[in-house]
């Protein structure tokens, strides 16, 4: 039964209707103007074990926009992590607030971390988009349900270069099965977004031979990297027309639409991103293209690989970590196969994959969040 706590009653219908639409098991509001913290967290499945999820903070235009966003990540964090073949649930949190915040932020990280101590075990946090290894050491004073701590404490430090290291083994899958080889060399590949994930992923890239393609809203990144690497660049609006074997999105989620589609002249769609299509419309145009692509949820697991590899028996370690992002390349084989085999869309049978490791544990009676109570 889903459960949700409020603060504002005129987003309720909206609530219930995204919760019933997706499973999700409870979603809640916190509210702290004392300290500028806004935000909800969403825990979709707890079946596995705990929801882990990142926590994002984003100016949001409001808060429909914000819920819309922490309702799909939450649920995309399930079958990430159960594709993975983690004992871990789904679910996500974001803090509606200018990323940039310098007063106050660790005022309202220590609140946050209060907040995650109400919801029992059941989330855990870790960095996200707009949060830093800092700000989960700032929790990590209050709760111990915040992931990713720094490594010279024994945490896995920051995921980036984990989720960099996964897509970029999803890529070689993606590419034995489209080309019938894995060698990179001469391939073309656009780098949407060279923040932490994008630039990580670069190298990867550039060491196997690639020709790269970059870009990103920072003028700054963009020419950090092509210092560095020696690759092209281009504007955010150009990168959907560059020629390219494969393109891979690292930014911002649904670039992959209706005004990109028709412009993507690209064999692969493999990349960082989160929620990279702007729905299941985009699946029969993906199709028509001939284009592979390659489920965002389960290419790039790396970085809660490494996370969750915090609560193994033992604590974080760098071969299980490494094993197990490595194994990202046999996930993405899997599920292209059986995507042909189904003749379904690789999203598709992804998700089919995830549910049903999550229900044979139903079945089983093996329910993580029946065993807390």
């Amino acid at each position: 039964m889903s459960r949700v706590i409020f603060e504002d009653e005129n987003m309720q219908n909206r609530v219930f209707d995204h919760v019933s639409q997706r499973g999700h098991e409870q979603v809640s509001f916190f509210n702290f103007p004392e300290v500028g913290l806004k935000a909800i967290v969403s825990i979709h499945d707890t079946t596995l074990g705990p929801a882990l999820g990142g926590c994002r903070m984003r100016p949001y235009t409001d808060e429909a926009q914000a819920l819309d966003d922490v309702i799909r990540l939450s649920e995309g964090m399930t079958y990430k992590s159960s594709l993975a073949g983690l004992d871990l649930g789904g679910g996500k949190c974001v803090l509606i607030c200018d990323p940039n915040k310098s007063e106050g932020r660790r005022e309202m990280f220590l609140k946050f971390a209060h907040c995650l101590n109400r919801l029992n075990g059941f989330y855990i946090t870790a960095e996200d988009m707009g949060t830093s290894v800092a700000d989960v050491m700032t929790m990590r004073e209050v709760t111990k349900y915040a992931a990713g701590f720094a490594r010279e404490q024994g945490g896995s430090g920051d995921p980036s270069p984990w989720t960099a290291l996964g897509v970029f083994r999803g890529i070689l899958a993606a590419t034995e099965r489209r080309y019938g080889s894995k060698d990179l060399t001469g391939k073309n590949i656009t780098v949407q977004g060279c923040g932490h994930v994008g630039v990580y992923l670069v190298e990867h890239l550039v060491k196997a031979g690639a020709k790269i393609t970059v870009c990103d809203t920072n003028n700054k990144a963009v020419d950090a990297v092509r210092s560095k690497y020696n690759v092209q660049a281009v504007s955010t609006d150009e990168i959907y027309d560059i020629a390219a074997n494969i393109y891979a999105p690292c930014a911002i989620g649904q670039t992959v639409n209706p005004a990109t589609i028709g412009r993507l002249k690209c064999d692969i769609i493999a990349g960082a991103a989160n929620n990279q299509l702007l729905d299941n419309s985009m699946y029969a145009e993906i199709e028509k293209r001939g284009i592979v692509y390659c489920p965002d949820f389960a290419i790039n697991s790396g970085g809660v690989i490494s996370v969750g590899c915090e609560y193994i028996p033992g604590g974080w370690s760098e071969s299980w970590t490494t094993n197990k992002v490595n194994a990202i390349y046999d996930t993405i084989a899997l599920i292209l196969s059986e995507a042909e085999k189904r003749k379904k869309f690789p999203e598709v049978v992804a998700v089919e994959l995830a549910k049903e490791r999550v229900q044979t544990a139903k079945d089983k009676g093996n329910i993580w969040s029946a065993k807390q109570k």
